[in-house]
């Protein structure tokens, strides 16, 4: 089939979910296409790309609404024009997910574990820490003890202080020892971050995008919308799966880990559709004073390097 035919497959796809997840969908259009470019868009240029993907007017101003209500988004006022834009918490989140989505897999590794003991108190201030935990990646290693190989630190520290427990948890790091225990550590990975099911989302994710990757190669025209469409799906379904994957070091994963294939193939299809998708940014979004920016150049960055 051809790229456009696939890339009209998968936004279908898109518009036959129900509920359809429009603030989602906007906030990987915000982290994927908009952050690079200053975080600041006018509404109504927004509106005209998600309408695209199905999406009618009366839900993007709601969920851009919502989005605004949990602190994602601030909006000012000019003239008639409302330019939407990161607030700072909005930032660090998407600088959290932008290090994980676009990061290469993990394979070299210290074999030295952070472990958190959460601390005792209030069940839902615990609750609440394990729960931002899981988000940067842990596992439950016990009831009260959340492990990860190799976290992002500063988050680490930022989330356990933003969460405000009544007493601080214990942060310890371990090593595990090189000649007991190695299998049944492999064991409690695959348990504690849910591995098998977390493999199968990844091969659904293969299926449905391997045929667009191939159209996308063997094309002959460069559609900038069409290109736009499957780089922002494509981001939004990676992202899915991807901020529920631990990063585990290569020898903590089940053989042939259908995760590093995934990879792999969002990077690729990535690099082909990038340039146009970003001429039709550039001809398209704007803030009400005016076009948006060109990309910051840590946005070439993404994937090892955008060829």
């Amino acid at each position: 089939m051809s790229f456009a035919s696939e890339v009209k497959k998968l936004v279908a796809g898109f518009r036959r979910q129900r509920p359809i997840r429009a603030g989602s969908l906007i906030i990987t259009a915000y982290g994927d296409a908009i952050a690079p470019r200053g975080g600041t868009v006018w509404l109504g240029s927004l509106i005209r790309i998600a309408e695209s993907f199905g999406l009618s007017q009366r839900l993007v101003r709601t969920s851009v609404h919502r989005l605004a209500q949990d602190d994602w988004l601030a909006s000012e006022q000019i003239g008639r024009r409302s330019d939407y834009s990161l607030t700072e918490t909005g930032r660090q989140r998407f600088e959290e997910a932008t290090r994980r989505i676009y990061a290469p897999p993990l394979k070299e590794w210290d074999h030295k574990w952070c472990l958190v003991v959460l601390p005792p108190g209030r069940a839902e201030v615990r609750e609440a820490l394990r729960k931002e935990l899981k988000w940067l990646g842990f596992g439950a290693f016990t009831a009260g003890v959340m492990a990860h190989p190799a976290p992002d630190m500063q988050a680490v520290v930022r989330t356990i202080r933003e969460c405000k427990a009544d007493e601080e948890p214990v942060v310890m790091q371990a090593a595990a020892h090189p000649e007991v225990g190695a299998d049944a550590i492999r064991v409690m990975a695959e348990s504690s971050w849910h591995l098998p099911e977390l493999g199968k989302r990844y091969a659904g994710f293969l299926k449905r995008f391997r045929p667009v990757l191939k159209a996308a190669n063997s094309r002959r025209d460069q559609d900038p919308e069409l290109c736009l469409q499957a780089r922002i799906l494509l981001i939004h379904e990676y992202r899915k799966i991807l901020l529920r994957d631990p990063h585990l070091p290569t020898e903590l994963l089940p053989g042939k880990w259908t995760g590093n294939a995934a990879y792999s193939l969002c990077r690729n299809l990535y690099r082909t559709v990038y340039r146009p998708a970003e001429e039709y940014l550039s001809a398209v979004l704007e803030t009400a004073e005016g076009p948006l920016p060109e990309p910051a150049h840590y946005f070439y960055q993404r994937f090892g390097g955008l060829a």
